[in-house]
Order: structure tokens, then sequence, then C-alpha cells
């Protein structure tokens, strides 16, 4: 508990006895001593819910403040997570097509050079053929 709240139910608890003190030292008669009794302690169990439903009030809301600012936190951080696969994944996709473009030169200029050396050894058979 709070010093505060400490303080405030040691201050009730107090009131009340010297209330109830002071009622059964009273010089009335017994039926109006218990009315006010039951009146006073009538008042003290309102006061009571009062306080326990204002205090219930103020944890509703820290709680309610509480998971808004998480929500909110977590949101931002999914938003945030959300832009950054979109940015890995366009730049994957720039660096696939990049790759794509090298190695399709790489295979022509392979084939073309495959080509040019098929093309010269044939030639090569082909003046043998001839000149034998």
């Amino acid at each position: 508990m709070k010093d505060q709240t400490k303080i405030i139910a040691a201050l009730l608890v107090g009131a009340a006895a010297g209330a109830v003190l002071g009622l059964l030292l009273a010089p009335e008669k017994g039926s109006e001593t218990r009315d006010g009794i039951a009146d006073f302690v009538n008042d003290l169990i309102e006061s009571a819910k009062d306080k326990a439903q204002v205090k219930a009030d103020e944890i509703k809301d820290f709680s309610n403040n509480v998971y808004n600012n998480a929500k909110a936190k977590v949101s931002d951080a999914f938003g945030n997570a959300t832009g950054y696969r979109d940015q890995l994944v366009d730049i994957a996709t720039s660096k696939s097509h990049d790759l794509a473009g090298k190695a399709k030169e790489h295979g022509q200029a392979a084939v073309d050079h495959l080509k040019s050396k098929i093309k010269h050894n044939a030639d090569e058979t082909n003046n043998t053929i001839q000149n034998a």
C-alpha cells in the first residue's frame, strides 16, 4: 500500500473508533445510539465504496493507457518491420535480376567462344581433308 493510502485508512479507522466511543458514552437512549452507530457505519461503508470505485477507475484508466501505449508500440514496430521487409525484397529482387543478367551475358559469351572453337576446329579438319 502507498503511504497516503495507509494514512487515510488509519484516519478512517481512528475516526470510526472515536465516533463509536462517543456514541456509546453519550447520554442518549439505547435505540438512538444504535441508530446513530448504524448511520455512521453505513456512511463509512458508502465512503469506502466510493473510494474503492475511484481507485478501481484509476487502475482501469492506467491499465488502458498501458495497453494502448503497448499496442501503439507493437503496431509501430510491425509497420517498421513491414517496411524493412519490403525494402529487403526490393533489394533482393534487384540483385537477382542483376545476377541473372550477368549470368546470361557470361553464358552467351561461353556459347560464342565454343562456337568459335568448333568452327575453327571444323575449318582445320576441312583443310586437312582437302589437302590430303
